[in-house]
């Protein structure tokens, strides 16, 4: 009979395990309600050992927001190929199912869990909404953006966190609808802005000009004059 031996792990993979373990725990509950003994558990390794390759759970924590905002961050990665509209509308797709796969994690981070105060999370959620903003400026083939458009992008941004964070709770709005509403909002805010800026007005036109009439952006003109109407 052949007895099964538990391989041992290195230092570097045991603790990219317990990030693992810690990421899968916290996607489903709070990040402050889950314990150290729960994430050894999960593990199949001892509190004492959690510790040796983590100072404590703050440093746990930090090493599964890092991971979880590169992952985040990754999402806003979009091809530079096809209508802006379409572009922006599988961006939210690919954000919404980090928030979906990740809800009580997002949460806590946008809103503040056990490393609250912490420099290292904050520089990371930082990070995220500055990987996030260069992304977009990319797509709008834009490297100095005028002050105006600077706003529109960053609270874009913004509001597609706290439209996260309001579904999250209750998931009252279906999920697809809040996505194409989202890329909505960002045509509307640059539309507002470019009434006040001649320079956004061009590279508006210059970018609905390419939209086909099936696409987000023209379906939220059809809304408008509809709405008018």
């Amino acid at each position: 009979m052949t007895t099964g031996v538990r391989r041992r792990m290195g230092v570097e993979e045991r603790r990219q395990q317990l990030i693992g373990v810690a990421l899968e725990l916290f996607s489903r509950r709070s990040p402050d309600e889950v314990s150290i003994d729960e994430i050894a558990s999960a593990a199949g390794i001892s509190r004492p050992l959690v510790y040796h390759y983590f100072p404590g759970k703050l440093s746990l924590y930090e090493a599964a927001l890092k991971r979880a905002s590169d992952d985040l961050a990754s999402r806003f990665v979009e091809p530079h190929e096809g209508p802006l509209g379409a572009r922006l509308l599988r961006v939210m797709s690919r954000f919404f199912d980090f928030v979906d796969e990740h809800g009580p994690g997002f949460s806590a981070l946008m809103r503040g869990g056990p490393a609250v105060g912490s420099s290292t999370t904050n520089a990371l959620i930082d990070s995220v909404r500055q990987a996030a903003y260069v992304q977009i400026l990319s797509h709008l083939r834009v490297e100095d953006p005028p002050a105006r458009l600077e706003l529109v992008v960053r609270s874009w941004i913004s509001l597609a966190e706290s439209t996260a964070l309001i579904w999250l709770d209750g998931r009252r709005i279906p999920r697809a609808e809040l996505e194409v509403q989202l890329v909505h909002d960002f045509a509307a805010l640059a539309a507002v802005s470019a009434a006040y800026d001649e320079e956004l007005t061009a590279l508006l036109r210059r970018l609905l000009k390419d939209e086909p009439a099936e696409g987000p952006f023209s379906d939220l003109v059809s809304r408008l004059i509809a709405l008018a109407s």
